[in-house]
C-alpha cells in the first residue's frame, strides 16, 4: 500500500496544473504536503525534481517525483484506486485521454494566441477557440459531468476552461464565453461549484483577478 504520508506537491497558487493535481488529491482524499513555489525564484528542489521543464507541477511520492499535470492525475488514479477519476472501460478510457489532451493541445494552445495577436487577428482565433469549446461541449451531451454523474478525468483538467476562462476574458474586455453561447459549459460549470474540493481548489477569485491584469499590464496588452 502506497505511503500517503510520503506525498508532496510542488505548485504554484495560480497555476490551472497544480490545481488540477491538488483537486485529484482532495478528490481521493489522499493527504499530503503543498509546497508553493516561486517561478521567478525556482527553488533548488524544483530543479531537482524537474530539470527537464523546470515548472509546476510536481507529484513527489516517496522520494520519487512525477511531471505534467496530465501524467500526474493518471499516476494518482492508478496508486489510490478509490474513487476513480479515469473510468474503467478501456474504450471510455482512452475517449477520456483524448478529450483531456484536446484540451490542453488544442483550447489552450488556441487561446493563448488571443493574448498575443492584433486585434485583426484575434476575431480569427477567437472564433477558432469557441468552435474547439463546441466540441468540447458536445461531449457532455446532456450529461452533469463530461465523466457522467460524477466528476471525473475530463471534469479536473477541464476545470480551466470553468473558473480561469472567465477571468482571462474579463481582463482581456471580451465577452466570447458566455452562458448564452455555451449553455452546456456553464451548466457543467454550476455543478462543479456544488462541490465544496473544487471550490477548495481554485484560486481565490479577485486576488487571481488582479494577478492576471497585472500580467496582462506588464506585457502591455491589456485593454486600456
Amino acid at each position: 500500500m502506497a505511503d500517503q504520508e510520503a506525498v508532496k506537491l510542488y505548485g504554484m497558487w495560480s497555476s490551472p496544473f497544480s490545481r488540477r493535481v491538488e483537486l485529484a488529491l482532495k478528490l481521493k482524499g489522499v493527504p499530503f504536503e503543498y509546497i508553493e513555489e516561486d517561478l521567478s525564484n525556482k527553488s533548488p528542489l524544483l530543479l531537482k525534481y524537474n530539470p527537464i521543464h523546470k515548472k509546476v507541477p510536481v507529484l513527489v511520492h516517496n522520494g520519487k517525483p512525477v511531471v505534467e499535470s496530465l501524467v500526474i492525475l493518471e499516476y494518482v488514479d492508478e496508486i489510490w484506486k478509490n474513487n476513480p477519476i479515469l473510468p474503467q472501460d478501456p474504450y471510455e478510457r482512452a475517449m477520456a485521454r483524448f478529450w483531456g489532451s484536446f484540451i490542453d493541445d488544442k483550447i489552450l494552445v488556441t487561446a493563448k494566441k488571443v493574448h498575443f495577436c492584433l486585434d485583426k487577428e484575434r476575431e480569427a482565433v477567437i472564433l477558432e477557440v469557441c468552435e474547439q469549446m463546441k466540441m468540447l461541449e458536445k461531449q457532455l451531451n446532456g450529461k452533469d459531468f463530461f465523466g457522467g454523474d460524477k466528476i471525473g478525468f475530463v471534469d479536473i483538467v477541464g476545470n480551466i476552461v470553468a473558473f480561469w476562462f472567465p477571468i482571462t476574458q474579463k481582463v482581456l474586455g471580451s465577452d466570447f464565453f458566455t452562458s448564452e453561447k455555451f449553455p452546456g459549459l456553464f451548466k457543467w460549470i454550476g455543478k462543479l461549484q456544488e462541490i465544496d474540493v473544487v471550490n477548495e481548489s481554485r484560486p481565490p477569485r479577485e486576488k487571481h483577478l488582479a494577478y492576471v491584469r497585472a500580467q496582462f499590464e506588464a506585457l502591455k496588452i491589456a485593454p486600456k
